[in-house]
Parts: C-alpha cells; sequence; structure tokens
C-alpha cells in the first residue's frame, strides 16, 4: 500500500475512558499489547508480537526524548511523558506515556508501558516544543507539500 504525505495529518484520538498497555522484553520487543493498543495503533496483536516498541515511533519525535526515556529506565527510575505516536496506516495518536522496568527477585525482567490521552491543548504545546527540540539537534523537519487546488 503506497502513502501520501497528507495521511501523516490523520489523528486518532485515544478515548478518554481507554488505557494502552504493552510490554517487552529486555531489547524492545513487544511481548504484550492490550487490545485498545492493537485498534489505536491500527496493528493486529500478531504483527504487534516480536516486533520493537519502535514500530510506533513517529518521526516528530526529537532522538533525546527517547535518549531520556532509556536513560531514566536503566537507572531503574519510572519514567513519564508526551509521546506522538505513528499508526500503521501513516496516521498518528498522542499519549501520555508512563514507562518502567519490571523487576522479579531484584532482577530486571522487561519493561511496561502505560498510556493514556492528553489534552488538544497539550498536543498543540508538545508538537511546537518537538519541532523546536528537531530543529535545534538538526533533526529531520516534517515538510507538507500541497499539489493542486485547495
Amino acid at each position: 500500500m503506497e502513502y501520501n504525505e497528507s495521511q501523516f495529518l490523520v489523528e486518532t484520538n485515544v478515548p478518554e475512558d481507554e488505557l494502552i498497555i504493552s510490554r517487552t522484553d529486555l531489547e524492545g520487543n513487544i511481548t504484550h499489547a492490550n487490545e485498545t493498543f492493537c485498534e489505536i495503533s491500527g496493528y493486529s496483536l500478531e504483527e504487534l508480537l516480536g516486533k520493537k516498541h519502535s514500530i510506533v515511533r513517529h518521526p516528530d519525535m526529537p532522538k533525546s526524548v527517547f535518549q531520556d526515556l532509556w536513560k531514566t529506565i536503566k537507572e531503574k527510575k519510572q519514567w513519564r511523558g508526551i509521546v506522538k505516536n505513528l499508526r500503521k496506516d501513516k496516521g498518528f495518536y498522542w499519549v501520555e506515556a508512563i514507562i518502567s522496568g519490571v523487576y522479579k527477585n531484584g532482577v530486571l525482567i522487561e519493561y511496561k508501558s502505560l498510556r493514556t490521552p492528553i489534552s488538544y491543548a497539550d498536543k498543540l504545546k508538545y508538537q511546537i516544543l518537538y519541532d523546536t527540540m528537531r530543529a535545534e539537534n538538526n533533526e529531520a523537519k516534517r515538510t507538507i507539500i500541497y499539489k493542486g487546488q485547495i
């Protein structure tokens, strides 16, 4: 299936009463995804299991956000932040993510992520912040090209 630039503009809203849950192994491969994660991301459970969680990483996300995430969870702390994710159909959705390690008898065995919806005001705030961060770090810019009449 081929996509065009405009599909990156289609947002899926996470319902207020839903919680997106996933778990990964220590290498970031998805080992569990709840039904809400599948519905919102557009992937089936079979398509997600065994894939890197970065399958839903949106190109608007600055690399430094994920560097901070990994630094924080490797320090055995909980990371909390706002994330723009990429759907299978190239649309997107925004969430607040809480990510932490799961320990058994003091040994890290996996990571878990809980994600909830955010407000429209926060979506605007973080889109501007992340655009600024990417520009400051010479990361790719999002470009939208309109062809023909609007």
